[in-house]
């Protein structure tokens, strides 16, 4: 999910389909002749550029291509698992930054899937795996410490479902990473952000080492938006986040250790028992 601008309106050239999800729409960039962007009944959910996919518009897309960016050394393949498609983003941006990677994307509305696939094709020669089931479900195919990386950016209605937000499924997550890989998730939220404390909290139970990527205006609760929490069993690289996150087109800033934890407060893990979708993003957000 990620705010519109206002260049982001149909044009005559539009593609629309009727998917699971609603109305999907992909609309041409005006200052780009092969980039698209994919709306959901009218809410944002990626840009790509098929001349160059390795080039991230969205602000939260950018920061995950970092996270992408700094899981292994530069160039090194690497094993990625996409829980939620839209265009294949960031699935396209690994195969472009870091050749010979092998991916799999689960997305669960394969009408979407099919449309995709269609308009925006991907490169026959990219590794890229697409599995049409639930993200959770999907999740628990993958074997054991095979992933490197795992990207979860799943909504439905603009909103991440409840089953991914709890800690037996960031269990299963850290099931499926390899040890020392990394997990970044997409979240949104608005004040009081008390979904994003909890999924904190949640995170914090199953891995020892966390970061938070978010605008400074998200994090002081005074606006509806993205931040991206990322997680892993080793030492996250915060010094080149940080520094990456601070001098991009979208600077953001890096919440890690103390900071981190006295921003999720008091706020409890959420299990299976007691996990709530994420909260609707106000009509406003894609004005």
């Amino acid at each position: 999910m990620a705010r519109k601008k206002q260049s982001e309106r149909a044009t005559a050239d539009t593609v629309s389909e009727t998917v699971d999800g609603g109305l999907a729409e992909l609309i041409p960039d005006r200052d780009r002749p092969r980039a698209w962007t994919l709306l959901l009944d009218g809410a944002p959910q990626s840009h790509v550029d098929l001349d160059d996919p390795a080039a991230l518009t969205f602000e939260y897309q950018r920061r995950l291509g970092h996270v992408a960016d700094l899981a292994a050394p530069p160039g090194r393949p690497l094993q990625a698992v996409h829980l939620g498609g839209g265009a294949f983003t960031l699935a396209r941006y690994v195969a472009a930054t870091r050749p010979r990677s092998t991916q799999q994307v689960v997305e669960l509305d394969e009408p979407l899937v099919r449309f995709v696939r269609r308009t925006l094709p991907l490169d026959p020669g990219a590794r890229i795996r697409v599995r049409a089931v639930d993200a959770r479900a999907g999740l628990a195919k993958i074997p054991d410490g095979w992933a490197d990386l795992i990207i979860a950016d799943v909504f439905r209605g603009a909103r991440t479902p409840a089953h991914l937000t709890s800690t037996e499924f960031l269990d299963e997550v850290r099931r499926a990473l390899r040890p020392g890989g990394t997990y970044a998730a997409n979240l949104a939220d608005g004040p009081p952000l008390a979904h994003l404390r909890g999924q904190i909290a949640t995170a914090a139970g199953v891995f020892p080492e966390l970061a938070l990527i978010a605008d400074p205006t998200v994090l002081r609760g005074r606006r509806f938006g993205n931040a991206v929490l990322v997680a892993s069993a080793r030492e996250l690289p915060v010094a080149d986040l940080t520094r990456r996150v601070a001098t991009d087109s979208h600077p953001g800033r890096v919440e890690h250790g103390r900071a981190l934890a006295d921003f999720t407060g008091g706020a409890t893990a959420v299990t299976d028992a007691t996990a709530k979708a994420s909260p609707a993003p106000p009509p406003s957000v894609f004005r």
